[in-house]
């Protein structure tokens, strides 16, 4: 029986391929197909004066066609653009059997399937850069149809842009849509240039483990897995940062990692459960150098990426060159709320974020406290970047106390847009200290805090055998490339976000529908006439259920014998 899930179109297109290959022609060819060219390439450099790209073999996705009698066109896109194919009959069949362009270009190629041309460039009346076919070749036959875009006068119709179907189907929006692969190259360009800047100051790029028996390294609610040949519990990482530390303290004195960490929490346009950071740590640096680092690398990004310091993003134009504004935390909520939370202990500050209209509960320490009140009422506001330093230890367990203010720690965020983009300390290396701020961090997880640190022995015993004077930093890859493509959503610098899952139809299986006393043949039509319930069929015209099903039974050539519609009422009314 024909698989009633199909559509039209993608019964015809089946019924191509297997013409096709009653013709003993391969639709999925295994051969090296040797192109020698690109689109950019041609539209580029072709000269008509100097008559080159005489003997040219490309290939791509058939876009669009224009059939006619003895001539035709076509469009196809490979990863660089689109660019016209001229097809004449007599070029592609220069001898007396004509079936590849009457039968195989004209009928059984459609939009979306994979050739190979060779030929030669030419400018048609139109004084369109063209390429003219003397060889076809089917590298992949396309069985499913494409979303069809349509621009006329410069107008797009039918544009594929629902963004939950962009994002699940992005092998469908890199075809239709291929100015979204822009972002995606200057991310790639975003990475090599951080790397090349990282390697030229002599540092080492490492890997540490992603499945690691504790998480540490952040404050955040993990993924948990099991080993089963040890009989382990293991943890998605969430950060990288301890595993970093050992190498410091190994001897290395510069070590970073481009790592993807896990976090088991809620996905926003600025979140997703699964993200790339790059972690950094340098020997005998404190956080005022790695600032600078941080200024000049970025710098760096954004000519490298635009050729200027100036990034537009949104309705903002930043500008990223060096120095940056620095504010401490304690002077950002001054100046944007005008208290002075300085010298305040938990009960004031809980009373504090009341009044300023910040929710906090129970479960919150001081230093969440602080955070919260930061977050909601001034880390929206900075657009240019901006380092906010010098942190309350409360919420920092891993950086070092600062060197000349009691309670506050050796850290600061850099701020771009309205968002953190990194995160760095001089980092704590008195392990006697570090020990004690883990147990602050037991004591609030006890409070019921669930992004609280866990307490890391492997770690302390590391860090007892001396660790050096060291700046780590944490910069979010997938934030950074929102604001250097100027993407709205992290949706749009992730090939592949994670997505929440999609809604099913109830469907019933087929033995309720047998028990409702309806053939077993005609199940699989009424699901596909739209009703997928036996109550879906309560009420339901008998006139009209007819005419959907001896309809679908003609038109797909079932073969069946078409019930009457005294036979449909009689399984209606059974429901009944």
């Amino acid at each position: 029986m024909i698989n009633l899930d199909l559509s039209e179109q993608e019964i015809i297109r089946r019924q191509s391929l297997e013409e096709i290959r009653s013709l003993g022609i391969d639709p999925y060819p295994a051969a090296e197909y040797n192109v020698n060219t690109n689109t950019t390439e041609i539209l580029s450099n072709y000269s008509a004066e100097k008559n080159n790209f005489q003997d040219v073999i490309i290939a791509g996705r058939i876009m669009t066609r224009r059939i006619m009698g003895n001539a035709s066109f076509l469009e196809i896109q490979d990863d660089k653009g689109k660019i016209q194919i001229y097809v004449k009959r007599d070029n592609l069949c220069p001898g007396e059997d004509k079936t590849l362009y009457n039968t195989v270009f004209k009928r059984l190629l459609d939009i979306g399937d994979i050739i190979g041309i060779k030929g030669n460039v030419f400018v048609t009346q139109m004084g369109e850069t063209s390429i003219n076919a003397v060889e076809l070749t089917i590298l992949s036959k396309s069985i499913r149809p494409l979303p069809i875009v349509k621009e006329k006068d410069g107008v797009v119709y039918d544009a594929f842009t629902d963004p939950d179907q962009r994002y699940r189907q992005r092998h469908l929006d890199l075809i239709v849509n291929p100015h979204v692969r822009d972002a995606f190259l200057k991310r790639t360009k975003l990475t090599n240039s951080m790397r090349e800047f990282l390697n030229n100051k002599g540092y080492l790029e490492v890997e540490t483990p992603i499945l690691q028996p504790l998480y540490g390294g952040a404050a955040a609610r993990p993924f948990k897995t099991h080993h089963n040949t040890h009989d382990q519990t293991l943890y998605l990482r969430i950060a990288n940062e301890l595993y970093l530390k050992r190498l410091i303290v190994g001897g290395f004195d510069g070590v970073y990692e481009f790592a993807k960490d896990f976090r088991n929490e809620g996905m926003d346009r600025f979140h997703n459960p699964e993200f790339t950071q790059m972690e950094l740590y340098v020997a005998y640096k404190d956080y005022n150098w790695m600032m600078n680092t941080v200024e000049e690398m970025v710098e760096k990004i954004a000519l490298d990426l635009h050729g200027t310091t100036e990034v537009q993003v949104g309705d903002h134009k930043i500008n990223f060159k060096r120095p940056w504004k620095r504010f401490s935390m304690f002077e950002a909520i001054q100046h944007f709320t005008g208290i002075d939370i300085s010298q305040m202990d938990e009960n004031q500050l809980k009373e504090t974020a009341k009044k300023l209209g910040v929710e906090v509960n129970e479960t919150m320490g001081k230093g969440k406290i602080i955070d919260e009140i930061f977050g909601e009422m001034c880390e929206g506001k900075l657009i240019q970047p901006t380092f906010i330093t010098d942190y309350p230890i409360e919420m920092s367990p891993l950086a070092k106390k600062h060197r000349t203010v009691d309670g506050l720690v050796e850290r600061f965020e850099a701020i771009c847009n309205g968002k953190e983009i990194c995160n760095a300390y001089s980092e704590l290396n008195d392990p006697i200290d570090q020990r004690e701020r883990f147990e602050q961090q037991l004591i609030l997880g006890k409070r019921g805090d669930e992004e609280a640190m866990v307490l890391d022995e492997d770690f302390l015993k590391a860090i007892e055998y001396g660790m050096p004077p060291t700046s780590g930093l944490g910069i979010g890859i997938d934030r950074l490339a929102m604001i250097m493509t100027n993407s709205q959503s992290i949706q749009d610098v992730l090939f592949f976000p994670q997505m929440r899952p999609e809604k099913k139809s109830q469907k019933d299986d087929t033995s309720k529908f047998t028990e409702a006393g309806i053939p077993a043949e005609w199940i699989a039509i009424i699901q596909k006439s739209g009703h997928l319930t036996v109550e879906s069929l309560k009420g339901v015209n008998a006139a009209s259920l007819h005419n959907k099903l001896c309809g679908t039974n003609k038109k797909h050539k079932l073969g069946l014998t078409n019930p009457s519609i005294d036979d449909i009422k009689s399984w209606l009314e059974k429901l009944n």
